[in-house]
């Protein structure tokens, strides 16, 4: 027996989400959070890795590999998925995330380690990609919204449980099973997929365009070390920084004009024709750049000033991600019901920015109930962007650049996280550094002259006057971070106001037959996509 679900369409009519679809979806998730748990396991379990294969001063690297090769990688799975088939890049893409993680976990020095987590890194650029397109190719618009919470509970899952699960298997199992763990979790999901999902097939005649890709790789490469290196590595006036950054713009200008000559080319340039589209990317990167700094600084000031444990600090962020996942399930709720949904992206610029702005406010005295009511204000926030900005983005698209618009959304966002962590960090580290030498003097200046972020042992070991130092500098340092990321979240807001409340394509009382932004041929066909029950 076979049911056919009609594709995120136009003009769809009612939509049959048999059990088929359900395995799918679940699938989907499994693989998600394989992307998202990722980093947050292997972060705990790096001073024990460093313990045994050595190599400290290349322990940047370890992530810094993973993340260039998903960032460089995530346009081009998105390309392929358009060209050759969604199901078949996606298994490819799971394929040699699990061959990068089974050779990571049998690393013999740090070397090997950085090499396998770059392979690792180019099938997870296909993960997220892969997972937002194919869900855009199953459920239309309209019907999306209930996913989202989902989709939001594995990113809260992800964040809260991955430090803890990194931690237990490395006590227990020691810390290659932090890699081999994505092993049987990664099968279940191509099984899966191969067994129940059934999408058309694809051959394109076009060639893909190989001269765009270099471009491309090579400029987001500049991009992501420069925010990676800068301030710490290098200074940000250094030779070194500058050749970067000559590098990155060259190549994305490059890249930008031989777009419009490329046949088949890799990000097609008019699908920002799309006013909604391009604010999307735009809000996408903004809600990056904020979340991934919060997710970073949060932990900090809880260790640092509020006296929590490393454990503590992750389960302390609860009232952020709690908020971001209840919002994300109401509204993506409200927006099936409804179809309408700009009203999320217009509160949750609102919300986010008095959130962060509220987290400025934090001083030594600030209770924890209290930075967890500021923290509900921001996962609130968040909740209201997290996966609109992808639902109408795609939604401002033609089904066939469906690949394309989440590889571009989901790059825009990774390109504000690294943003945002390095300014954000830059601008932490100064001001721990000043705090510390006006408090303290020399002591303190030669405390934080290695890192402005200490360990739970390293502050213990400190003498009391330099240990009240460290913390008034963290919640001046903090001050400075959140400050900064609330006036960025104002562009979000911004960039809400001017959204174009579109009907979603989909069942339901409105149908959008009308191109999808009014202001370019974002009309869709119809594209069956057979499910085998």
């Amino acid at each position: 027996m076979a049911e056919t679900v009609e594709a995120a369409t136009g003009d769809a009519g009612a939509v049959k989400q048999p059990r088929s679809v359900r395995v799918v979806l679940l699938a989907l998730m499994i693989a998600m959070m394989l992307a998202m748990l990722d980093n947050m396991i292997i972060g705990t379990a790096m001073p024990t890795i460093v313990g045994e294969l050595g190599g400290l001063e290349h322990l940047s690297w370890v992530v810094t590999a993973y993340t260039l090769a998903t960032a460089a990688s995530t346009p081009l799975w998105g390309k392929l998925g358009d060209m050759y088939g969604r199901k078949g890049s996606f298994m490819s893409s799971i394929v040699i995330f699990l061959i990068g993680s089974a050779l990571s976990g049998m690393a013999q020095d740090m070397g090997q380690l950085i090499a396998f987590r770059a392979v690792q890194g180019l099938g997870a650029g296909g993960l997220m990609v892969g997972v937002m397109a194919i869900i855009g190719d199953l459920i239309p618009p309209r019907e999306r919204g209930k996913y989202q919470g989902m989709m939001a509970g594995v990113m809260a899952l992800a964040m809260i449980g991955g430090p803890l699960v990194g931690g237990t298997i490395t006590d227990h199992w020691g810390w290659r099973w932090s890699f081999y763990i994505n092993l049987p979790l990664g099968a279940i999901a191509l099984v899966a997929i191969s067994a129940v999902l059934h999408l058309p097939k694809k051959r394109s005649q076009a060639r893909i365009d190989y001269l765009g890709a270099a471009l491309l790789t090579v400029g987001i490469t500049a991009i992501v070390l420069v925010t990676t290196w800068g301030g710490t590595e290098y200074a940000w006036t250094s030779a070194r920084i500058m050749e970067l950054i000559g590098i990155g713009v060259a190549s994305l200008v490059g890249f930008v004009f031989w777009q419009t000559r490329a046949a088949e080319p890799i990000v097609p340039l008019h699908i920002f024709r799309s006013r909604n589209f391009t604010l999307m990317s735009g809000i996408g990167f903004i809600t990056g750049f904020v979340m991934f700094g919060a997710t970073l600084f949060l932990p900090l000031y809880q260790q640092a000033v509020q006296g929590a444990s490393a454990t503590n600090s992750g389960l302390l962020l609860l009232p952020m991600l709690g908020a971001m996942l209840v919002t994300s399930m109401v509204a993506g709720r409200i927006t099936t019901n409804t179809g309408r949904y700009k009203v999320f992206p217009v509160a949750g610029g609102a919300l986010m920015t008095v959130g962060l702005f509220l987290l400025s406010t934090m001083d030594t005295d600030t209770t924890r109930f209290t930075s967890g009511l500021y923290m509900a204000v921001v996962g609130l926030g968040m909740g209201c962007l997290m996966q609109i900005t992808m639902l109408v983005a795609q939604n401002s698209v033609e089904m066939k650049d469906m690949g394309v618009a989440s590889s571009s959304t989901t790059l825009f966002r990774t390109l504000g996280s690294s943003f945002g962590v390095a300014i954000m960090g830059a601008l932490f580290n100064h001001r721990v550094q000043d705090e510390m030498t006006e408090r303290a003097g020399a002591l303190g200046s030669k405390v934080t002259e290695q890192s402005a972020q200490l360990d739970a042992a390293s502050l213990a070991k400190l003498p009391e006057a330099a240990r009240e130092a460290y913390q008034h500098a963290v919640s001046s340092g903090t001050h400075g971070a959140f400050l900064l990321g609330a006036a960025v979240a104002v562009l979000a807001l911004v960039a809400a106001v001017f959204v174009k409340e579109v009907p979603l394509k989909g069942t339901g009382p409105q149908q959008a037959d009308a191109p999808a932004d009014g202001d370019d041929d974002t009309a869709t066909a119809k594209a069956p996509v057979t499910e085998a029950v």
